[in-house]
């Protein structure tokens, strides 16, 4: 979970099952960047909310050619890219197997208790989808999630049209999805990251247009045919990535290239800590004991 130490005008609500959080350094344009982030917020939904039966990408049939608009583009086209950069461990084919571990509506009406029995229609492989920027075309049986990605990219979108309608600086956070844009508080965004009530917090310092995600295995959770299993899924076995991490934390030039990597580095277990430390960002790693590794001159 991440907190934040400076709030010159804030507004906190729940929304998409998590909790949202934003923060602008002009007090009087709050009510302003508020309603630029719920009309995001509520565009980003209508085009790629998997648990609305009226939204664009629910629309998306299975060997048919669709237009799609352009936000619902940018959304698809952010969630190839991280697919290609993480050789496809982040891969938004991925719906099918959501489904067929019984994530088949948002996760505040899941029945964590309900064991759900599902076949797997097609194995996850995002090279399979056909885009050309305005059409895209499915094989039959394949679904597309793009919440490995959207929420991130949706951060973004968030505090870049919030300093350019206000011009004051923000920080948005959607459920540990944070970005930044225009100028920071004196002494930069002061961030808390903390995996476990118990677990000692970390303090970070974002400055203007940076990104901060963490993703987890320890939440978002549900019950599958007696087993526990997690959001995140391995595409290369179409079920939950093995918890190795109990939440990995990335900080970035903006969310969507954090939770791209946090994300990635769920799925990459062991491998993580030294594909991270390559890419030179900092990164916060706490295995299933508890135990704190970092990587790229992330604070201690």
């Amino acid at each position: 979970m991440v907190s934040t130490l400076v709030s010159p005008g804030q507004s906190q609500w729940s929304r998409w099952s998590t909790d949202m959080h934003l923060l602008v350094t002009q007090p009087a344009t709050l009510p302003a960047a508020r309603a630029v982030v719920d009309a995001e917020l509520d565009a980003v939904e209508t085009a790629a909310s998997r648990f609305r039966p009226d939204s664009e990408i629910c629309g998306l049939a299975g060997g048919v050619r669709t237009p799609v608009s352009p936000l619902l583009a940018h959304l698809i086209e952010d969630a190839l890219a991280a697919a290609r950069f993480t050789d496809g461990d982040v891969d938004p084919t991925v719906g099918s197997a959501m489904i067929a571990l019984g994530y088949d509506r948002d996760i505040g009406q899941l029945d964590r208790m309900q064991p759900r029995v599902a076949s797997l229609a097609v194995a996850p492989d995002w090279s399979m989808v056909e885009f050309d920027g305005r059409t895209v075309r499915l094989p039959a049986g394949v679904v597309l999630d793009l919440g490995a990605t959207a929420k991130a990219a949706a951060a973004d979108r968030c505090a870049r049209r919030v300093h350019g309608q206000t011009g004051s600086g923000v920080l948005v956070n959607l459920g540990g999805d944070i970005a930044t844009a225009g100028p920071a508080p004196e002494g930069g965004w002061q961030v808390l990251v903390q995996d476990t009530d118990d677990d000692p917090a970390s303090r970070v310092t974002l400055g203007s247009d940076a990104g901060l995600a963490t993703s987890s295995t320890s939440r978002r959770r549900w019950w599958n045919g007696g087993d526990v299993v997690h959001h995140i899924i391995d595409p290369r076995t179409g079920r939950s990535a093995e918890p190795v991490w109990r939440s990995v934390s990335v900080a970035a030039d903006n969310c969507l290239a954090a939770n791209t990597i946090s994300t990635a580095a769920i799925i990459r277990g062991h491998r993580a800590p030294d594909w991270v430390a390559a890419l030179g960002v900092p990164a916060r790693f706490v295995e299933r004991d508890g135990t704190v590794r970092t990587v790229g001159g992330w604070p201690q």
